[in-house]
């Protein structure tokens, strides 16, 4: 269940969030939308893949942490075991939603800050969202700066999947791997970057692609599948 308020400074003035990850606080997932501003650091610690939105059709890059629903090989006793944790799981409990606003007599949606009282992280203990005598705490400051890099991230993601899909170098790809026990691993449903197709796009293509900045973001999609291998060795350390 979710409780979704719009965040003011005299409902909320005592709130506090516990910024601590465990299985408890929802980080037990597999998967996380991530975006291009984040993928430098992204692609050091997590494969990116492609998922197709059952609601839009487009394709959004996520970063993996397991090979199943509800499996966080990231996540232990001491916590999340990565040096980056995606935007889209720091910025929890709160989201950007849209309230109408009129102006001039013309409607307009106007961004808000919502945050999810039913969240386990809310609590009497940890981070202040206010301060004391009124104002942002340090910490909202930084969750608003997140807020606004996922809320651009969504529009320069479909622009940059749909680029990548129009040039045929979005494709499907299946995993599989002996585990060290004998068992068997499979990953499907996901895809990944056409490193041949990439290869033989022309000149024109390229160069859109570098002008957009989106070659930057193939390249650190290409590079992330390194971390495959991590996650298959910690996978067999279970």
């Amino acid at each position: 269940m979710t409780n979704h308020q719009i965040l003011d400074s005299i409902t909320h003035k005592n709130l506090k969030v516990i910024t601590d990850r465990s299985a408890g606080y929802g980080d037990e997932i597999a998967c996380a939308g991530v975006f291009p501003p984040e993928f430098r650091r992204v692609q050091a610690e997590y494969p990116i893949v492609f998922r197709e939105s059952d609601a839009t059709g487009h394709f959004e890059p996520v970063a993996l942490f397991g090979f199943a629903d509800g499996e966080n090989l990231f996540l232990g006793a001491e916590g999340w075991q990565a040096n980056y944790i995606p935007l889209s799981i720091e910025r929890q409990p709160f989201l950007i939603g849209f309230k109408t606003t009129t102006e001039g007599g013309v409607e307009k949606q106007e961004p808000v800050v919502y945050v999810d009282m039913d969240s386990p992280r809310i609590s009497d203990e940890g981070e202040p969202v206010f301060l004391e005598h009124g104002g942002y705490s340090p910490y909202l400051e930084h969750i608003n700066s997140v807020l606004i890099t996922i809320h651009d991230g969504h529009e320069q993601n479909r622009h940059f999947s749909d680029a990548a899909k129009a040039l045929g170098l979005l494709e499907p790809f299946t995993l599989e791997v002996e585990m060290n026990d004998g068992s068997g691993l499979r990953l499907a449903g996901f895809h990944t970057i056409n490193e041949e197709k990439l290869n033989a796009l022309d000149g024109e293509s390229l160069q859109m692609l570098h002008e957009k900045g989106y070659l930057e973001n193939i390249y650190m999609v290409m590079a992330s599948v390194a971390n495959f291998k991590t996650l298959i060795d910690k996978k067999n350390e279970c």
